[in-house]
């Protein structure tokens, strides 16, 4: 057992946390083998006291020059060197080279700022250079010694890049969607890149400024029912699944995949996926990749044999993509090879030994006699990034402001690509969640291994620059789930149970302003999904970042009179929403849906307990009512006892504009409530229970931009957030 008090000095410095304040205001204390756990998976040395405090001594020994430093592009160029008071400053040079190429350099004795080395070992240099936003490269020599000391200089902006149009004041609107829910008379059974078009031009057509999509990343597919957005086997790659397979220009040209596709049996597979309510992962991805394949084969044929125009995109597109590209092509390729061979490898954890790393040898033998496999990947990812490439442009061409706005999942999938071929970004001992609240008394585990701080440091934060750059990429808005994760993330140790976790914190000032930098580079705008309790400084941190604050009208309650915040009380800086794809819909949520849903499949056991969420949801229904009415948007004929009041397509409206009334720079709504929909997508806490991340609408987009209620109701969406504007 570690002493107390070696194990709190130590655990300060890894930045992990002893105690923590419960959902109920209560102090916490984390147990001292939860944080001796943490501190082993971080690399500590926790057989004794002397041998942790030697390996924490080891860790956090301070260099001559940090591995990078961030500063804002309004802060003084002041660099913080750890000099001993008897080093001569005349022995060392400096030279700075710029992202953009020019070179600046000089003698460290003529730039010293301060030299407080007799006190606290620091020697600060002032770089009289001037320099732009960006990544640059600040090199420190001395006399004698051969090797520089090297420090990657992050210069950033204080806030993210938000659009002219809402800095100008414009209310933004549009809809939030999980794309697979898409219907359409074309697609192959799940909703599709090129449902996304068609879904923005309609949109488009009717005023809205931006289409909102759950995460898109790479999922398994050798695995296809491992359909969780937000367990993804890689967060900087798509899922191919999304491939609009007809519209890749190698369709047209194959005979063989039309063919193939033109076929009764196909023609039946294919209206049966289309025809069930809920999505069929596993008949999808058979019937896609049925076909893709062969259009990988015209491609070779038509394009790479001559290394035409097209085929010089796809290598280009390769080549950027580098080592990361080429792991997650390799994944999917191995994975779906191992998983004909054997059923059930549900991912690298269950592959044979000698495949559970990249490095491997036998991987990398795999790779070398299966380049055709590994290659087929790599176009599939560019069809992908393609297609979703040209949703933007053409989002863009039709007015939007936005246009499409990505979801950046909060982690990996711990049996997924991004894990499998780690080498050290990912504490993959550990596991990131949440701590015990009144909703979830056993807390969350989510499965997700955490991004490991101090690497990311050492790194220079690539890791974290090049995830931003990879889902900023082809969209106007980002929004980044559980955003508070950049501050601090509950860490359980691996077999623990959620309860027993503690807080890591990350540095967030830092992240925060690569944030902006990355936000600026791609004229993206970032929102944070901020739900929850969020520490002050956290609130006051995101809103000077310039990150859109996220609104559920649902949670936002004046604690002083138990009613409903008006939407024009909610900050400018935010999106608004009703309902988000871990709630009932408007419909589930007013006829109590999910909790008759809930008590059906077991998540509360407790009668009584159950019986006082229905009574408390009737007093959220009261107070909704009581809101909407004061505000003079509630409808003639419709009662003021929510008793009594059934949810229909004119309260539904009364909702929808009563959120869109206030001042919140953007307004996301849910073609589910539109429909009038009573299903959810997902009901967290459940695997078995509920098909979560498989509910697909329930009609096709024809279908509904036909029906006079869902163009009434985009109608007055465009002109309520225009009155906004003008207000």
């Amino acid at each position: 057992m570690i002493d107390s008090n070696v194990l709190k000095k130590v655990a300060e410095q890894a930045n992990i946390s002893d105690s923590y304040i419960s959902a109920r205001g209560e102090f916490t204390p984390v147990a001292a083998g939860v944080i001796e756990q943490l501190l082993a998976d971080l690399g500590y040395d926790i057989s004794s006291d002397d041998l942790l405090l030697a390996s924490a001594e080891k860790k956090h020994k301070a260099e001559l020059l940090e591995p990078v430093l961030v500063l804002h592009q309004d802060e003084a160029l002041e660099i913080p060197l750890r000099v001993s008071i008897g080093s001569r400053a005349s022995d060392f040079h400096w030279s700075l080279i710029t992202e953009q190429g020019n070179t600046f350099q000089g003698d460290v004795s003529e730039v010293i700022a301060c030299d407080d080395r007799e006190h606290t070992g620091t020697l600060i240099l002032h770089l009289p250079v001037q320099l732009e936003i960006g990544y640059h490269q600040f090199t420190l020599t001395r006399k004698r010694r051969k090797a520089p000391y090297q420090m990657r200089l992050i210069i950033a902006p204080r806030a993210c890049y938000k659009q002219p149009e809402i800095q100008q004041g414009k209310k933004l609107w549009g809809p939030s969607v999980q794309l697979y829910t898409l219907k359409t008379q074309h697609n192959w059974g799940m909703g599709d890149f090129g449902d996304l078009k068609q879904l923005v031009s309609d949109i488009a057509s009717r005023g809205g400024d931006f289409v909102g999509l759950n995460p898109i990343h790479a999922l398994f597919p050798a695995n296809p029912e491992a359909a969780s957005p937000y367990s993804p086997s890689s967060r900087r790659w798509l899922n191919i699944l999304y491939i609009d397979v007809s519209s890749v220009p190698e369709f047209s040209l194959s005979a063989t995949a039309q063919q193939v596709v033109g076929g009764p049996e196909f023609q039946s597979r294919l209206q049966k996926v289309r025809d069930t309510h809920w999505v069929n992962y596993t008949d999808v991805a058979e019937l896609k990749m049925s076909v893709l394949p062969l259009l990988y084969d015209e491609f070779k044929q038509r394009h790479l044999s001559s290394n035409s125009e097209r085929a010089q995109l796809f290598k280009q597109f390769v080549e950027e993509g580098g080592s990361s590209l080429l792991q997650q092509a390799t994944f999917d390729a191995l994975h779906v090879h191992l998983q004909n061979e054997q059923h059930n490898l549900w991912g690298w954890p269950a592959f044979p030994e000698q495949y559970r790393r990249y490095e491997n040898s036998e991987v990398q033998q795999f790779a070398q006699e299966h380049q055709d496999k590994v290659q087929l990947y790599l176009y599939l990812q560019w069809v992908a990034d393609t297609q979703i490439h040209e949703a933007q442009q053409l989002a863009l061409q039709k007015g939007m402001t936005v246009g499409l706005y990505r979801d950046l999942a909060v982690g990996v999938a711990d049996s997924g690509s991004e894990t499998w071929s780690d080498n050290g970004n990912l504490v993959l001992q550990a596991s990131v969640g949440a701590p015990p609240d009144i909703l979830g008394p056993l807390g969350q585990n989510w499965g997700l291994p955490p991004l490991n701080p101090q690497k990311l440091q050492e790194t220079g934060y690539e890791l974290f620059i090049q995830l931003l750059r990879r889902n900023m990429q082809h969209c106007g808005a980002l929004r980044i789930d559980h955003v508070m994760g950049l501050l601090r993330l509950w860490w359980i140790p691996r077999g623990e149970s959620a309860t027993n976790g503690a807080y890591m914190y990350y540095p967030v000032k830092d992240m925060l302003a690569i944030l902006a930098l990355e936000s600026h580079r791609q004229q993206c705008s970032v929102i944070g999904e901020d739900l929850g309790t969020v520490p002050d400084e956290m609130a006051d941190l995101l809103r000077d970042a310039g990150v859109h604050s996220y609104k559920v009208f649902f949670f936002e309650t004046s604690k002083t009179d138990g009613g409903y915040i008006s939407p024009k009380h909610y900050p400018i800086q935010s999106m608004a929403t009703l309902c988000t794809h871990d709630m009932p819909t408007l419909r589930g949520f007013w006829h109590c849906e999910d909790l008759k849903l809930g008590g059906e499949i077991g998540l509360y056991p407790d009668k009584e307990q159950l019986q006082r969420l229905f009574d408390d949801r009737l007093r959220s229904k009261q107070g909704i009512l009581d809101s909407v009415a004061g505000h003079g948007r509630l409808p003639e004929g419709i009662g003021h006892d929510a008793m009594y009041v059934p949810m229909d397509s004119y309260l539904s409206e009364a909702l929808q504009l009563h959120v869109a009334a206030g001042s919140s720079a953007l307004l996301s709504v849910q073609l589910e409530d539109w429909l009038e929909m009573d299903q959810p997508v997902n009901i967290p806490g459940t695997v078995d229970e509920y098909p979560n991340w498989r509910r697909k609408l329930s009609c096709n987009l024809e279908q509904m931009f036909a029906k006079e209620e869902v163009n009434r109701m985009a109608a007055h969406l465009s002109e309520i957030r225009r009155q906004v504007s003008r207000s």
